[in-house]
Parts: structure tokens; sequence; C-alpha cells
């Protein structure tokens, strides 16, 4: 069983719909015993860091989730979901996120005076379907090309302290961070709830993870 962690914001039963299409159970819960007893955890996201971190704080599910991590529980995070793992967010101010990756989630910024950016005409939010060059394979990305496309919905992207959790970069206007991955965690900006097949494929090879951990545990 894979729990989707539901802090009261994000598109979670899209996530579960595409676990339970690629053969995998998955539940949205709040409840730290259900989290902490599934064989893999995901957060996902849609909305704004602060809140969002808030939300966790209230459900008291940020205990949970350092435990989920430290435990070497397989976790993804997607979305907002990988933006919260780092260390804070400069959304509306600066915000302290959970730290668990070292680096700050940054906005793009193609319209200032200054930006050689401002000729490209690129909208924010970075919207729509991108490429993603895997830098590092990780088994999420099992039968996954180099350059496949997925959907992409934000306006801000990660910038780790440590380029060796890089999994992935994109392109827009900027090369970004579209993924990263470390031990038991792997987190994408990028919806493959929303990536058609190789977004399932995605998901679907998440949950193999899962059963394979559960079974050697």
């Amino acid at each position: 069983m894979i729990a989707i962690i539901d802090y009261g914001m994000g598109d979670l039963r899209s996530v579960q719909k595409g676990f339970e299409k690629v053969g995998h159970d998955a539940i949205v819960t709040s409840n730290y015993k259900d989290i902490l007893s599934a064989d893999g955890v995901v957060l996902p996201g849609v909305g704004a860091f602060k809140d969002c971190m808030r939300n966790l704080r209230e459900g008291g599910l940020i205990d949970t989730i350092h435990k989920v991590i430290d435990d070497a529980k397989p976790f993804l995070g997607i979305c907002l979901g990988l933006q919260l793992l780092f260390t804070e967010s400069e959304e509306f101010g600066i915000h302290k996120g959970l730290n668990i990756i070292k680096g700050r989630v940054m906005k793009f910024s193609f319209n200032t005076p200054n930006s050689e950016l401002r000729t490209l005409n690129l909208k924010i939010p970075h919207m729509g379907w991108n490429n993603i060059g895997i830098k590092r394979r990780h088994p999420v990305f099992e039968n996954i090309p180099d350059n496949s496309y997925f959907y992409f919905v934000h306006s801000y992207y990660v910038i780790p302290e440590d380029d060796s959790v890089i999994a992935s970069t994109t392109d827009y206007g900027v090369e970004f961070v579209s993924s990263i991955s470390k031990d038991n965690l792997f987190a994408c900006q990028f919806h493959p709830e929303k990536s058609q097949e190789l977004g399932l494929r995605m998901l679907k090879n998440f949950g193999d993870i899962c059963s394979v951990n559960n079974s050697s545990n």
C-alpha cells in the first residue's frame, strides 16, 4: 500500500488514480499511523509554499515525513512536494521548508529590466510539456528514455546546494533542476500523474520499488 499524504491542498485523487491504473493500491491519508505503516509514501502538492508548510505543521505531519525518510522508506515528492523538501523558499517572502535537502526555492525571473531572457517572451508559470535531461539514473527512470517529455505547472524551481542530488534538468530559459534523488527519496517538479504513458510508467516504477522494499523487510 502506498500512502499519499493529505494536507488539505492539491489534486491528490489524480495521483491516487494514477497508481491504481498501473496496479498499485494507494490511499489518501493524513493519519500518521497509515503513513508510517505504508510500503511507500508520496508527497504531492499544488498551492503556496507557506500555506502547505502551515498545514503540514498543524496536521502534525512534519515529524512523520522526517521519520519516513530516516527509516529509508521509498518516498516520492511531486511538484510542490519537491520544493517543500528544501531548506527555504522565496515564495511571497522567505519561508522555511522541511530542510531535508539543503538548498533554496527560487522564482523564474524573465522580465526584469536587465534580463537577457526578455526577448524569449517566456511565460510564468512554466506550464505545459517539456523534456527532461536525465543526469543520474534512478529506478524510477526504468524504461524512460532520456529527453522524455513530462507535464509541468510551476513558477518556482529548486536550487540544491549539493549537485550530486540532481537526477534531471530541464531548459526553460534557464536550465533548472526538474528532479532529485537521494537514497530512498526521489522528487520531481513535473507531474507524472498528468504525463500520460511515461508518467504512469514512472508511477508504476515507484510502486514496484515499494513492493520490492516491502518483500525485503
